[in-house]
């Protein structure tokens, strides 16, 4: 009796997935971006702590954008190494290139929602762009490629920033938590329902960001100054997605295990705060995931019904992989074949992990 109901569950987790594969995902696989309406003056807005090598790769590629007026502003936050010396003289060499110096944080505040508060308050355009100092635009198309998701009254644009391949299976795992994660909040954003986007890769106008009282709501968080930002500014602001790959950012991944678990308990911590729609929507395909392979397990441990087993997995695999193979391709993103199924049950497991990490809840602080 008791397999049965196991059975029976697993049925239902795996109906759970086929609903968002055709639903949300598959919708995401054929979504053109918008054509740009006009080309609006932007301002690219990076905050950076001691990031002196990242930005001398990072800044001229910004500064070789082709799009005809925007500017550059770089928050100085703290740094005690040569950043000001590097920063000083691009300042002096091009008009469209501005810093802005923290010297200190005042006390209890978020430091990087500080640095970036201040950043947008000197922001001379309307429009503006975000990315983080170890991140390298995929094209000098990128500020016009993002700009294009401004068509129709949107004030809120979210891209997508993948991670370097490099060798190693930790990579490919991050790369797949960062592919499996974006598919869900872009496909949801498609369909209206946006609730996080990427500060490595994200637009949105002043008026957005103080109609929703900037960080206010979030300012002593760890973390949030991109989801939970984007969280508060649906409730009254349109949002659109860019996701070609000329409109992307590239990022640095983390080398070790115990580097990308922190990263990823910051942005877990910030996810608890979500809406209790979004959380629903996030958390009934997380948790029929989880859920599917330990039933899985279990099933497996008891030595029964096996053919239906097989059967639902093999469902599972082969209606839920394809489409996430077809949103890959779309993104421009290569997922290893032979590793697939092992960096699904890598991803599902260590999000339950993480979980339970972040319920013990130590604090993190952002640099």
């Amino acid at each position: 009796m008791i397999p049965l109901i196991l059975l029976a569950v697993l049925a239902c987790c795996v109906l759970v997935q086929l609903y968002y594969a055709f639903f949300y995902f598959l919708p995401l696989s054929r979504y053109k971006d918008p054509e740009p309406d006009t080309r609006r003056p932007v301002s690219v807005i990076v905050a950076a702590h001691n990031e002196l090598d990242n930005l001398i790769e990072l800044l001229p590629m910004l500064l070789d954008q082709q799009y005809p007026e925007f500017e550059i502003v770089l928050v100085n936050d703290r740094s005690d190494d040569d950043t000001e010396f590097y920063v000083y003289e691009l300042e002096r060499q091009f008009p469209n290139f501005r810093v802005v110096t923290i010297k200190k944080t005042p006390e209890y505040l978020n430091p990087k929602k500080y640095a970036l508060a201040l950043g947008i308050r000197a922001a001379r355009y309307e429009h503006m762009l975000f990315t983080d100092a170890d991140c390298r635009p995929c094209s000098p198309l990128w500020i016009e490629k993002m700009q294009s998701g401004y068509a129709a009254g949107v004030d809120l644009v979210i891209g997508y920033s993948p991670y370097t391949k490099w060798k190693g299976f930790l990579n490919h795992l991050i790369r797949y938590e960062t592919l499996v994660t974006a598919i869900q909040y872009l496909s949801h954003a498609n369909k209206g329902y946006a609730y996080m986007g990427v500060g490595r890769n994200l637009s949105y106008t002043k008026s957005c960001f103080f109609r929703n009282k900037g960080f206010a709501s979030h300012i002593k968080t760890t973390g949030g100054d991109d989801d939970l930002f984007v969280r508060d500014a649906v409730n009254n602001s349109k949002a659109s997605i860019v996701i070609s790959k000329e409109g992307q950012t590239v990022s640095i991944p983390k080398k070790t295990f115990r580097e990308w678990l922190v990263q990823k308990r910051r942005h877990m911590a910030a996810g608890r705060q979500y809406n209790a729609a979004d959380k629903g929507r996030i958390g009934a395909f997380i948790s029929s995931n989880i859920l599917f392979y330990l039933l899985v397990i279990i099933l497996l441990v008891l030595n029964s019904h096996l053919t239906i087993l097989a059967a639902l997995i093999a469902l599972r695999y082969l209606v839920v992989f394809p489409v996430y193979l077809k949103v890959a391709q779309r993104l421009d993103e290569k997922v290893s074949l032979p590793l697939l199924p092992l960096l699904d049950i890598a991803y599902f497991f260590s999000y339950l992990l993480l979980g339970v990490s972040v319920v013990m809840n130590k604090q993190i602080r952002w640099k």
